[in-house]
């Protein structure tokens, strides 16, 4: 039986891989990464633009599954407007969620809407899928074209 909890989470997943956030391209993108995972065949490009250290806007396009799709879709809804520090910090409370134990407790105000990822701690063979936008994020910041999560 899945928990309210659980359930809400998996509504959210659903419902950002049926109607995605920012699933678009931008034409004078500061930054264009291809982010893609061999293992299951995600691939998806983020477009960054800049404003000095700030998220002007980001978007994305490409194929993934639910909780790829998802994550980025709540990646790049969560990001715009802010700093690339703040994208930073999000991009490690996450890593850290979905590679800590299932059964350890989530920092739900550290984490906010990502705690929705808090079941891919039971299926680390989706570790990937939840992280991919967001290593092509971290790959764009760094100045890199192209990121493979093998």
């Amino acid at each position: 039986m899945i928990t309210g909890n659980r359930a809400l989470y998996e509504q959210v997943i659903l419902e950002h891989n049926k109607t995605p956030r920012n699933f678009r391209e931008i034409e004078d993108a500061d930054r264009k990464v291809e982010g893609y995972n061999p293992l299951c065949g995600d691939h998806f490009t983020i477009f960054v633009k800049l404003d000095g250290d700030t998220i002007a806007d980001i978007s994305f396009s490409g194929k993934g599954c639910a909780i790829s799709k998802a994550s980025a879709s709540l990646m790049t809804a969560m990001l715009k407007g802010k700093p690339k520090s703040e994208a930073e910090t999000l991009f490690n409370r996450l890593h850290d969620l979905v590679t800590s134990n299932p059964d350890d407790p989530v920092d739900e105000k550290a984490l906010g809407k990502l705690q929705v990822f808090s079941g891919v701690r039971e299926y680390p063979v989706r570790i990937k899928c939840a992280t991919l936008a967001w290593h092509a994020l971290a790959a764009a910041f760094e100045g890199k074209e192209e990121v493979s999560t093998e």
